[in-house]
């Protein structure tokens, strides 16, 4: 019993992240979804902040009501930072707007493997705040620069090179996405959505950074979580009624898909935040952002059944 228990401390950061992965990317695919049929990004992130803070609150005030730190002017800001990096892309402001509207000019799946450039990103970013140490005489530093390359190669590949198309039994006669011309659809908007898509990500590295700065001060992880998720939450709602004025009905949810979707988001981003926290505070914010293209790989397969979407041998070769 004790040896599982042994291994258990030693894996659970791993299985974490994995389980993480996992759903993110069910959370891409319902996006996709939701966002095929009409609901405003803007307003998606507005609900999903909103759900977040509402799950997350009772647990920072149950649970952390004896250790939580003072609050600070400076904690405070760094909270509000860090809502309004992540919520305009994957990866609360900044993050997921970017991200939202990339992926409505590509797919999920694209923009899942265009994901795959965090890893390099991240360790890019990590160097120069001092997260991460190179010494080119290392094998592991030359690793990561080789990695790094190889990576924003791969990027480059899908973006330029889509391939031939693999015509899968499933996909044939089958399109999740709104009637367009061709013209519209291929180079332009390709280059377009992946351009915000880069945009969020660079967002993401610096919300998981200032993460790790953060909770070096305030270490309350539960607490930090409820302020990013309600600060963005604010934040979202504003940014919704400046895009969104004159237009009430996007606001207006019912008992469909939206709402599932804004629930599942929500949650999921909760628990996200959360673990993202312990697991970077633990292992840095390098390893988090490793295991991101199990993500693209979860998303390929899942978008070509739920979204019909096509895949194509440039995808794989930028993922390899």
């Amino acid at each position: 019993m004790e040896f599982f228990s042994r291994l258990f401390r030693r894996v659970k950061l791993y299985l974490a992240v994995i389980l993480l992965q996992f759903g993110s990317a069910g959370m891409t695919i319902i996006a996709k979804f939701v966002l095929n049929r009409g609901m405003s990004h803007y307003v998606l992130v507005a609900y999903r902040m909103a759900v977040a803070t509402a799950v997350m609150a009772p647990f920072a005030v149950v649970l952390e009501r004896q250790s939580r730190p003072k609050m600070t002017f400076s904690i405070l800001l760094k909270a509000m930072l860090l809502s309004l990096f992540e919520c305009f892309l994957y990866s609360p402001l900044l993050d997921q707007n970017l991200y939202y509207i990339g992926m409505t000019y590509t797919g999920a799946s694209f923009a899942s493997s265009m994901n795959n450039i965090l890893p390099a990103l991240a360790f890019a970013t990590a160097w120069i705040f001092g997260f991460e140490k190179v010494n080119i005489r290392r094998l592991q530093s030359q690793a990561k620069i080789l990695g790094t390359i190889v990576v924003v190669g791969g990027v480059m590949l899908m973006t330029l090179i889509q391939g031939r198309e693999l015509n899968l039994p499933w996909t044939k006669g089958r399109s999740d996405h709104p009637a367009q011309s061709a013209s519209a659809t291929n180079k332009q908007d390709l280059m377009k959505g992946s351009l915000l898509i880069i945009a969020s990500c660079f967002c993401w590295c610096c919300f998981i950074i200032l993460q790790a700065v953060t909770l070096r001060s305030y270490p309350a992880q539960l607490s930090l979580t409820t302020l990013i998720c309600s600060s963005g939450m604010v934040e979202a709602v504003i940014v919704g009624l400046a895009f969104e004025r004159g237009n009430a009905a996007v606001w207006s949810v019912h008992l469909d898909v939206q709402l599932l979707a804004s629930l599942y988001a929500g949650i999921l981003s909760g628990v996200a935040y959360y673990i993202m926290g312990v697991v970077t505070k633990e292992k840095g914010p390098v390893f988090l952002s490793a295991f991101n293209p199990l993500t693209t790989i979860v998303i390929t397969i899942l978008g070509s059944f739920v979204l019909a979407e096509k895949i194509y041998l440039g995808r794989f070769g930028s993922i390899a």
